[in-house]
């Protein structure tokens, strides 16, 4: 509800509702609806590769994806063994959806097409192969892991900068 100034009657109380029809300002400008994914989740065909791997050794494509999302702070292989292990007591699925979940919260992405948990649990393959995907289109070469990515855009980074200029001859 947005309060509106009667005429005559001066500003109205400070609410910390905007005041405007439809603008958003400050507190309620961070909140924004989620944004949905590059690719949907039956697409796994647009990367046959990655599709072919995730079908024979999905502990792979999660071990690239977990180290991506945790920031470099879990190895692919740790995190592949992992999943390895808990494919064995079929607690997989569980363990994979909360970096679907993770992934989803460092990018704002929609939760569909229904809850992490119930996609991982009918469509392992098809979630692994989307997130995969998902990070590719976000700029990440999935082969390199997060420490070579993150080397790459500081590299491009320092290259863009221009020369720093440095003080004439001082006595």
């Amino acid at each position: 509800m947005y309060l509106k100034e009667e005429e005559g009657a001066g500003p109205a109380a400070a609410t910390g509702f905007p005041m405007s029809g439809g603008a958003t300002s400050g507190a309620l400008a961070a909140v924004q609806a989620p944004a949905p994914w590059s690719t949907g989740l039956f697409d796994c065909f647009d990367d046959p590769g990655n599709c072919c791997v995730t079908l024979l050794f999905p502990c792979i494509t999660f071990g690239q994806v977990a180290e991506i999302v945790d920031r470099g702070s879990t190895s692919c292989g740790a995190s592949a063994a992992l999943y390895t292990l808990l494919t064995w007591t079929g607690f997989h699925c569980i363990y994979s959806c909360f970096y679907r979940s993770k992934l989803r919260a460092q990018y704002g992405l929609e939760e569909s097409p229904c809850a992490d948990c119930c996609v991982h649990y009918c469509c392992e393959l098809c979630a692994l192969c989307q997130e995969y995907r998902e990070l590719g289109n976000r700029g990440f070469d999935m082969t390199i892991g997060w420490h070579a990515n993150t080397e790459r855009q500081q590299g491009r980074a320092a290259a863009t900068m221009p020369p720093q200029m440095h003080a004439g001859m001082a006595r």
